[in-house]
C-alpha cells in the first residue's frame, strides 16, 4: 500500500471544505476532468498552505489549466494525485520553482511524467510518525513483533533505532532512544502521554506493501526524497529521511509484496512465540473502500495481535465518536489531524508528520 500525509491526504475525495476526508479518490462520482480540477484546487486551498506555498501555486495553476487537466483526467483516479504529479516531475529533474516553467516542462515531457506516475506510488514513509506511535508501543507487553501495512521501505518499522526529543508545556523531557542514532525526532506533547523511559524492545519486524521499496536502492531512495515537499520548512523532513534510509540500508526490515487484506493474517501467524504482535499503519487505509477497511478491521481484531491505527478520523468514524476535539491552541497547527486508536479505542490526536500528539484522558 501507499503511505504519507499531508502528501497522501490528497488521495481522498477533495470535495468537502477544509479538506475534510470523504470518499476515496478511487470512487469519483463526476466527470474525470472536473474531479481532477477540483482535487488540485482543494489541494491548493487546504493542503499546501503552511506547508508549501510553492506547491500551492503549482496546484492552483494545474486546477485552472485545461490542457494539464485533460492529461490527468485520462489517468486512473488515484494516479491524478497532486503529490504524485509533483513528485514525478521532481524525480525527472523537472522545474518546480515557478508555474510557467513547471507547465511548459511538464507538457513537453508528459509521456515520461505519466510513465513515472503510473509506475510509482506516493510512498512517503514519514519516520516522524514513530514519535506519536512510540508511547503506545512501549506500553504494550514486551518484546514486540511489529507488522506494518503500507510499509514502503520499512522506515517506520524501526522505532527502536531512533532518538526522540519530546517536549510539553513545561519544557524538554529526557530524550528517549539510542544517543548514537542518526535519526532524531522532535514531538510536542499534551495531555496524559505515557512517555517511556526507553524505546520498546522489538524482537521481530515485517511489513506489507503493494510495491516495496529498497532503502539501499538509489532510485527508490531518490523517489522517496522527491516526495518530500520543497522549501525550507520541509528541510528537516528531507534530512531525517536521508538518515533513516542509511540506517535501514544497513539492516533492512523485511517488507513483503502483497495486498494487506490478503497478507496480514499470514504475517500475524508468523510472529515468533513469546512476542506481542502489533499491526500498525499510518495514512494507509484511506486507499481502501469501506468494505476493504471493514475487512481489515475484522481480521486484525479477531486475531491475537494488537492494532495501532493512525489515520484520518474519517477512515473509521466510529473511532472518533464522542472524542473531544483538539484544543484550540493545537488545532491551528494542522488542517488534517489523525486519530490514533489502539484496538479500536481512541488514545490520541496526532499530527500527520508526528509533530505533536495530544493524548486523551
Amino acid at each position: 500500500m501507499t503511505t504519507g500525509t499531508p502528501e497522501t491526504n490528497d488521495a481522498r475525495d477533495p470535495g468537502a471544505p477544509g479538506g475534510t476526508p470523504g470518499r476515496s479518490a478511487a470512487e469519483p462520482r463526476e466527470d474525470p476532468a472536473a474531479h481532477a480540477s477540483r482535487w488540485y484546487r482543494a489541494f491548493a486551498e487546504h493542503e499546501a498552505p503552511g506547508n508549501s506555498p510553492l506547491y500551492g501555486t503549482l496546484a492552483a495553476g494545474v486546477a485552472g489549466d485545461p490542457e494539464l487537466i485533460g492529461r490527468l483526467a485520462a489517468m486512473p483516479p488515484l494516479k491524478r494525485q497532486p503529490n504524485l504529479l509533483f513528485g514525478a516531475v521532481r524525480f525527472l529533474d523537472g522545474p518546480v520553482d515557478t508555474w510557467p516553467a513547471f507547465r511548459e516542462w511538464t507538457l513537453a515531457h508528459w509521456d515520461r511524467v505519466a510513465a513515472v506516475m503510473t509506475e510509482r506510488r506516493t510512498q512517503t514513509n514519514e519516520v516522524g510518525r514513530c514519535a506519536v506511535l512510540l508511547p503506545a508501543l512501549a506500553a504494550l507487553p514486551q518484546p514486540l513483533a511489529l507488522i506494518e501495512v503500507g510499509a514502503s521501505a520499512g522506515l517506520c518499522l524501526q522505532p527502536d533505532r531512533y532518538r526522540y526529543r519530546y517536549r510539553n508545556a513545561e519544557g524538554e523531557l529526557p530524550p528517549v532512544g539510542p544517543a548514537e542514532s542518526p535519526v532524531v525526532l522532535d514531538c510536542r506533547l499534551s495531555g496524559p502521554v505515557p512517555v517511556p523511559d526507553e524505546p520498546p524492545a522489538v524482537a521481530w519486524r515485517a511489513g506489507i506493501d503493494l510495491n516495496p521499496l529498497d532503502p539501499a536502492d538509489p532510485e527508490d531512495a531518490r523517489w522517496l526524497t522527491s516526495l518530500v515537499w520543497p522549501g525550507e520548512r520541509q528541510r528537516p523532513r528531507a534530512e531525517r529521511l536521508a538518515a533513516a534510509l542509511r540506517l535501514a540500508a544497513a539492516d533492512p526490515p523485511a517488507v513483503l509484496r502483497g495486498d494487506l487484506n490478503e497478507a496480514v493474517a499470514g504475517l500475524i501467524d508468523s510472529v515468533p512465540p513469546g512476542t506481542t504482535p502489533v499491526v500498525f499503519h499510518s495514512a494507509v487505509l484511506m486507499y481502501l473502500d469501506r468494505a476493504g477497511r471493514d475487512t481489515f478491521a475484522r481480521t486484525v481484531l479477531d486475531s491475537p495481535a494488537h492494532w495501532l491505527c493512525n489515520e484520518s478520523p474519517a477512515v473509521y468514524p466510529d473511532h472518533a465518536e464522542g472524542v473531544p476535539p483538539l484544543p484550540e491552541d493545537i488545532a491551528g497547527e494542522t488542517r488534517s489531524p489523525f486519530l490514533l486508536a489502539l484496538d479500536g479505542r481512541p488514545v490520541a490526536w496526532t499530527a500527520p508528520h508526528g509533530q505533536f500528539a495530544h493524548w486523551l484522558g
